[in-house]
């Protein structure tokens, strides 16, 4: 049998050492105190294979978080056993195990390896984020929440400080507005509809289909069950709450499109955005004409509402392609993105114009310059607000990203609610998608980049907000009892086939554009999900009726219909597109292993760092300085320990 004899240098805050001989295995981490501070990864789910240290140290975040045994054995052998795991008694008697240690027994009984591929520990690895900072928690505590089935402390706080100010911001609502407020009010029921659609939207997502599915679920179910009732007056309150989620929408759908790889395939963005949206859009108002008996003005606004594709939907499928490396070769997830972009921008922009014609009391001229108005004026105000974003603050303003978010916002509220007070309705969202997008540009070239934008981040956690009131009110007003069987057939058959033919279409144009039959087929069927633009407009028209004294009772039945189709095109194609990106993009997307940096090509490989991020994403600081500091921290107890401990070399015996 012959050995070979591998010498490896200690590091400095490494304890562990690893020892290999025969069939027996060791791994004993040594520590001193119990963790009152910690820097490193919460979710180990993602470091399975990384190198262990000791719990103490500050300075690596390849380290575990959560408390181990003093040993750590696979092979269970009681003439390894340290002496700290008993309570030094005569006959070494074992003091009596806590449930986080009875946790580890099972650990050093069953293989590792299976128990973090269990689906146990899987679904509590779901609730665990990585930590970049060093956290604290309160002696004991593993002991009373042991890891991993328990929450860290500083989720649990944060969880808890969120519950305490809900309850603070209820209170002064209370005493503000009185019985809106109180149990049973309006206001109290979309509270209420809020926090269950978050938690809906949650529990979907462990089955990684979009959040907002379960969010629109339990709309439909508190409106179903009678929990919920925001009919009447506070109708004005849920109407302008939509309108805030909208200027969210587009300003993310502004900052999502890369200018430099826009620059390089313009001509793909625009064929691929401009040709399947003209196309479905057509098929549905056609559709819409002859089939439900709209008027060819409705059946037009129906169908510019049903073109759109969501990014709520493609972003996070193509998030968990993207981290696998799946279509990465191409900047497939860029020319997604980009295209959605430009597509929702497109169908907001047309149900503005279409919407203003229909609705204007002005005469046949001005009705006319509608859509050349809308479209110039939107431009103009979209390049100019983009370009004031560039100057205004100054860039090296240390609060210059709360600046500029709030810039970009209520440059997108004036827009929105500007245009509809002077009757050019279409004129405001397109301002709203230019001046993110114009704004975006300007700041890459001060040197931001476009994956990692704090202004997107922190767009992305306004829309963590509204996501769950947009579509919870969204569900909340569909009423099962009424709806026609007759119409939901139609538009159950029309929403299926014309998305077939908008994939076909995709597919036939997509020449020239150096992707395979494959890649094509996948790109199309990642742009049939509909979620957000429908949720957002389709109960505008119902609205903007409803609004109207001199209604009639035939506009109010075509409002009716055009919301129902829009409600029903997001139930039926939003679970079913994130269902098919998730299966094909495996089976029709060139997987890479490593990670490419952006080329001079066609394409190129921009993408948003996150999917879901959190608030303290936002940052002022320098991060790289802040790291630093945080990582130059010793820590005396460690270090002493160490010395004490280490050997100048660690020796590894490998039999062959």
């Amino acid at each position: 049998m012959k050995k070979t004899i591998i010498k490896m240098p200690s590091e400095e805050g490494n304890t562990s050492s690893h020892s290999s001989s025969g069939d027996t295995k060791r791994k004993v981490s040594i520590i001193t105190e119990p963790v009152v501070e910690r820097l490193g990864h919460d979710n180990l789910a993602f470091e399975q294979n990384k190198r262990k240290i000791s719990q103490q140290s500050h300075h690596s975040e390849d380290g575990p978080v959560r408390r181990k045994s003093n040993l750590h054995n696979n092979n269970f052998d009681t003439s390894s056993l340290n002496s700290d795991r008993y309570n030094g008694e005569a006959g070494g008697r074992a003091k009596k195990q806590s449930f986080s240690e009875a946790l580890e027994k099972i650990e050093r009984d069953f293989d590792n390896s299976r128990l973090e591929q269990s689906w146990i520990y899987s679904l509590c690895m779901r609730c665990r984020v990585e930590y970049t900072t060093p956290s604290w928690e309160p002696p004991g505590w593993q002991k009373i929440c042991p890891y991993p089935l328990c929450p860290s402390y500083r989720q649990f706080a944060r969880i808890l400080s969120i519950i305490l100010i809900g309850v603070l911001l209820w209170v002064t609502a209370y005493v503000i507005i009185g019985d809106s407020a109180a149990p049973g009010g309006q206001l109290f029921q979309l509270v209420v509809l809020t926090v269950a659609a978050n938690f809906g939207g949650f529990l979907i997502s462990l089955t990684t289909l979009p959040r907002l599915i379960g969010m629109l679920m339990v709309g439909i179910l508190f409106q179903n069950v009678g929990w919920v009732n925001l009919d009447g007056d506070f109708q004005v309150v849920t109407a302008e709450l939509r309108k805030l989620a909208l200027v969210i929408i587009l300003v993310r759908a502004g900052l999502e499109m890369d200018p430099t790889a826009f620059k390089k395939i313009y001509k793909t963005i625009l064929k691929l955005g401009l040709i399947p949206w003209f196309v479905e859009c057509s098929l549905i108002a056609v559709c819409a004409r002859f089939f439900l008996e709209l008027p060819w003005m409705w059946s037009i606004l129906l169908g510019s509402i049903v073109g759109a594709v969501s990014p709520a939907v493609v972003v996070p499928c193509l998030f968990r392609l993207r981290t696998k490396g799946y279509g990465v070769v191409k900047g497939i997830p860029t020319l997604i993105i980009a295209v959605a972009g430009i597509d929702d921008a497109v169908s907001v922009a047309g149900f503005g114009i279409i919407s203003s014609i229909m609705f204007s009391t002005q005469s046949l001229g001005l009705q006319i310059a509608q859509a050349p108005v809308c479209i110039i004026g939107g431009l103009g105000f979209g390049v100019v607000w983009g370009f004031l974003c560039k100057y205004v603050p100054e860039p090296g303003d240390a609060y210059v990203v709360p600046i500029r978010t709030l810039m970009l916002f209520g440059g997108g509220l004036l827009a929105v609610f500007g245009s509809e007070k002077i009757h050019f309705e279409g004129a405001g969202p397109l301002g709203v998608v230019f001046a993110a997008f114009t704004a975006s540009y300007f700041w890459c070239g001060q040197g931001w980049e476009l994956e990692d934008n704090p202004v997107s981040t922190a767009f992305e956690i306004f829309w963590m907000i509204f996501e769950p009131i947009l579509f919870g009110i969204t569900g909340a007003s569909i009423k099962i009892v009424e709806l026609d069987p007759h119409i939901v057939s139609i538009g159950v058959g029309s929403i299926y086939v014309v998305a077939v033919i908008r994939i076909l279409t995709t597919v036939a144009i997509a020449f020239g554009d150096k992707l395979n039959v494959k890649e094509k087929i996948f790109v199309a069927i990642s742009w049939m999900s509909k979620a957000t633009v429908q949720a957002a407009l389709g109960p505008v028209a119902l609205k903007t009726v409803m609004s109207n004294e001199n209604r009639t009772e035939e506009e109010v039945h075509y409002a009716e219909l055009v919301k129902m189709v829009c409600i029903l095109s997001i139930i039926l194609t939003a679970p079913l597109g994130a269902i098919l990106i998730s299966v094909t993009g495996t089976k029709l997307l060139k997987k890479t292993k490593q990670q490419l940096e952006p080329m001079d090509g066609e394409f190129t490989l921009g993408w948003r760092r996150s999917h879901r991020p959190s608030l303290h994403d936002i940052s002022i600081i320098d991060e790289e300085e802040e790291r630093e500091d945080i990582e130059g921290i010793a820590d005396e107890d460690t270090a002493a320990n160490t010395l004490s401990n280490a050997q100048p070399a660690a020796a590894f015996t490998i039999t062959k």
